[in-house]
């Protein structure tokens, strides 16, 4: 029996206010740093001065994303578009992002679902 690729799943991301967005530890990778500086037309070097910072802890060090203030989860990611709520950099943003959500679907609509049953609120946007 020949095997079948599983279908992909494709997410409406059109409602959600950046979810993804505001976590606080979207790393950059080698590669996804040298995509950001030939979108923006900078050295490596400066593309991670600009955008990037270090992460440490007894168990990580990492180059994450840096943030910066937000009305709906108090920070998000540099790049996001806080008034039309999107990425401002699809098309060079790091593979984290592109791998997300790496599920079924998204844990924003159950947390949102959830919010919003418990504030009898249709239309609550919970903060972070």
């Amino acid at each position: 029996m020949p095997k079948t690729t599983p279908e992909k799943i494709k997410y409406d991301c059109s409602r959600c206010p950046g979810y993804c967005c505001s976590y606080p530890r979207i790393e950059v990778r080698d590669k996804d740093l040298a995509r950001l500086a030939r979108h923006f037309g900078l050295s490596l070097e400066e593309a991670e001065k600009r955008f990037t910072r270090r992460y440490r802890d007894e168990d990580d060090d990492e180059r994450i994303l840096r943030h910066r203030k937000d009305e709906i989860y108090g920070s998000i990611c540099r790049f996001f578009d806080t008034d039309a709520r999107r990425c401002t950099v699809y098309e060079a943003r790091p593979a984290v992002c592109r791998q997300y959500p790496n599920g079924r679907k998204c844990g924003y609509y159950d947390f949102l679902r959830f919010e919003r049953k418990h504030q009898d609120d249709p239309d609550f946007i919970p903060s972070a």
